[in-house]
């Protein structure tokens, strides 16, 4: 890989830790556990990480189409524990109100400065905020790679739905596959 970055996607108290959030994904354990591998994986190999999280303002105007999540400031807008737990001081966090990790934010900025040609992307709600945020970055011209096994949406259609159309895209992968070691040198 050609000095690669993370990005991790919305892995936040609402949408995992929250049943009573209307954008919860639930049966989300093997999820986590993935992610947390995919991460330690990824700061073993001196990849970038970036925490791509959603972070609304009250009366956001993202909430006309989704329901309210994500509060900038609450609970539900953190990062869950086990995630936080991992996070060093030499990761990036990149806040965002719209459903793409690029879309009004400095990601593609930091991504520049930091010589970044691959993004390999995980996290949850396949069909909308990683599928944007792939979609995005491929539009950026990024070669791009998902994780299959480190994303989830709200029900296994929903995230099937998200892989159709990141197949066209991006590179479509398994944990598995990507902390091979053989695996590791180059993912496309």
């Amino acid at each position: 890989m050609n000095n690669p970055a993370l990005l991790v996607i919305d892995m936040l108290n609402d949408l995992l830790k929250n049943p009573n959030n209307a954008l919860y994904c639930p049966d989300n354990e093997q999820t986590i556990k993935n992610v947390l591998t995919l991460i330690n994986f990824a700061h073993e190999n001196h990849w970038k990480v970036v925490f791509v999280q959603d972070s609304h303002r009250p009366g956001d105007k993202d909430f006309t189409v989704r329901p309210v999540h994500a509060i900038r400031g609450t609970w539900g807008a953190q990062l869950i524990d086990e995630l936080a737990a991992l996070k060093l001081g030499t990761d990036y966090e990149v806040l965002k109100r719209r459903h793409s990790g690029f879309s009004y934010t400095d990601l593609d900025l930091y991504l520049r400065e930091e010589l970044v040609e691959e993004v390999v992307v995980a996290g949850v709600w396949t069909n909308v905020a990683v599928r944007n945020t792939a979609s995005d970055a491929f539009y950026q011209f990024y070669r791009v790679t998902v994780v299959v096994d480190c994303c989830q949406s709200q029900t296994e259609k929903m995230h099937e739905s998200g892989l159709h159309d990141l197949s066209m895209i991006a590179h479509l992968t398994s944990l598995e596959a990507i902390t091979r070691t053989d695996a590791s040198a180059s993912l496309q």
